[in-house]
């Protein structure tokens, strides 16, 4: 989704107005509050043995996301500095089907900083191109931390220099032109490696962002610092916000905002949302890489979705912000990505540098927020002016609480410290049986077995999890048997040190042990053989895999 270029400035409700609107939302605050790791250089994988990437006509079809942590050869990491490599493969195959190679370092970056603005200068292979970016200070004595801000189109940037940091006001059409066709590409990246590039424009943007980076790191650091830098965006600018972040590991702080398809929401779980199609994404403009055209009505053969993508980002800062209201920016598909990422986050001990937030009550397409502005200003502190120590935190909006459980079959490591494997060159051949169904949720994410023998009447109630170090999501599916049900009540028994926080599409009597949750208004009715759904989120460890279910 493009969305609009003009932002509509709104006045949000305050928390307090969030909770008595009874808007149910799914929270956990993740309690690891590890400050991000910059790599010194762009790319600090470069160097990595990446074995040969499959061609895109013998990629068999998953339905479920791709294991981060199983590396090409089929091997799985073992250490946290086996991360290094295998993020570079996610990368090789993330440039070759879905966004386009972003080009190495150009052999000359020259450029200013100064308090009002940034010059950049560009020659690579006997071209050149130069661009510009105004900057505004905060207050204070420098040098400061600055966020670059897609086409003044961001998060608040009121906010980001009230918090401390500079804005980097920065202009994405200059170095890639929207409105042209993919075999006439235009802009500054474009005039260095050709009008016919397979590379798409949220490449060449972050392209732009990196080279900016490259003048900040050379200025001296009087105006500014070189190692504090962030980026943000939203709806078109906010996919070119978060590939910026994905493939430049000096930024230490990627804010997307409401990105949509071909931003944040995970591929495979698009159609089904009825987010805007890849194909209209692909054919609206030419953001993403010429390549990704062969996936557009079948993202089940991509070797790689957007959680990788997040994980790309690890253990760097990241704040995803989202939009609920608006299922054709695929929030459910968003936050799936974001809890996929988290898991490699988790893994790597920087489960408290990842944020995800949709839990707002307004919907205007990239509106400021209320909601936002304290995790805004607390990202900022931890991140660029390295102040803080906030844990990020999972907030989804019960309009599209993703469930993670449905769209994975790998469970996530225990990674020590120790040395690193350098994985085999040798390539593997992928599997040649594909699913042939959706999503289903796999055994090692604890899914209950419905019952061999389902009630005649009355009904039964089956749950699935998505769990975390120190928390849970559950959702229950509640199903009626041969005759209909008028209402219903779930008793589900929570392990000793395990509390519900948070519940939605139902009423619950207490927080700890036996907690019976019972219908609401809407959704207590059942048609014989029919079902809905509730869940709830809670602190420790989930519930046993057998939930009972009484009908009334």
């Amino acid at each position: 989704m493009g969305g609009s270029k003009i932002r509509t400035t709104v006045v949000v409700l305050m928390a307090s107005a969030l909770a008595s609107a009874g808007t149910a939302a799914v929270v956990t605050t993740v309690n690891t509050a590890q400050a991000a790791v910059l790599a010194a250089v762009e790319d600090e994988g470069a160097d990595c043995a990446v074995p040969t990437l499959p061609d895109a006509g013998a990629l068999p079809t998953e339905a479920r996301l791709p294991d981060p942590f199983t590396r090409i050869n089929g091997t799985r990491i073992a250490t946290t500095s086996d991360w290094r490599c295998r993020r570079q493969e996610i990368k090789r195959l993330a440039e070759k089907f879905v966004y386009g190679p972003k080009p190495a370092r150009p052999s000359s970056v020259t450029g200013t900083v100064t308090s009002s603005g940034i010059t950049v200068n560009v020659s690579d292979n006997g071209r050149s191109s130069s661009f510009s970016a105004t900057v505004s200070l905060p207050s204070g004595t420098g040098p400061f931390p600055a966020v670059v801000v897609y086409g003044g189109f961001g998060a608040d940037t009121a906010t980001i220099r009230a918090a401390g940091a500079a804005v980097i006001s920065y202009d994405p059409y200059v170095v890639g032109r929207e409105g042209t066709g993919r075999a006439n590409k235009q802009g500054a990246f474009y005039s260095i490696y050709g009008n016919t590039s397979t590379t798409g424009l949220l490449q060449a943007w972050g392209w732009g962002v990196s080279r900016i980076i490259d003048v900040i790191e050379q200025s001296g650091g009087t105006v500014l610092k070189a190692d504090a830098t962030g980026v943000t965006g939203c709806s078109r600018f906010g996919k070119g916000a978060f590939v910026a972040g994905v493939f430049d590991q000096r930024i230490a702080l990627t804010m997307p905002i409401e990105s949509g398809s071909a931003g944040t929401p995970i591929f495979r779980g698009i159609p089904g949302e009825g987010a805007q199609s890849l194909s209209s994404a692909y054919g609206e403009q030419p953001w993403l890489g010429d390549a990704f055209g062969s996936f557009t009505s079948s993202p089940g053969r991509l070797p790689v979705d957007t959680h990788e993508m997040v994980a790309m980002i690890a253990p760097r800062g990241l704040f995803v912000m989202d939009n609920p209201h608006i299922a054709n920016l695929g929030p459910r598909s968003a936050s799936v990505a974001a809890l996929g990422g988290a898991e490699v986050y988790r893994a790597l001990g920087a489960g408290g540098n990842i944020t995800y937030w949709s839990d707002v009550t307004d919907g205007t397409h990239c509106a400021n927020r209320s909601e936002w502005r304290t995790p805004l200003q607390q990202n900022i502190q931890k991140f660029l002016l390295k102040t803080g120590s906030a844990a990020g935190a999972i907030r989804m909006h019960s309009k599209a609480t993703g469930n993670l459980a449905e769209w994975r079959n790998w469970s996530t490591p225990t990674l020590t410290t120790g040395p690193t494997t350098p994985p085999t060159t040798t390539p593997t051949t992928p599997p040649t049986t594909p699913p042939t169904t959706g999503p289903t949720t796999p055994p090692t994410t604890t899914p209950t077995t419905p019952p061999t023998t389902p009630p005649s009447a009355g009904c039964s109630a089956t749950v699935s999890l998505n769990s975390w170090n120190g928390g849970f999501v559950a959702t229950i599916k509640v199903s009626a048997g041969s005759t209909p049900v008028n209402g219903w009540a779930v008793t589900v028994n929570l392990p000793s040190g395990s509390a519900v926080t948070n519940a939605w599409n139902s009423s619950s009597s207490g927080t700890t042990g036996a907690v019976t949750f019972r219908n609401v208004g809407y959704n207590g009715q059942i048609g014989a053989g029919g079902s809905t759904e509730f869940g709830f989120q809670g602190t420790g460890a989930g519930p046993g895999p057998a939930p009972t279910c009484t009908a009334s």
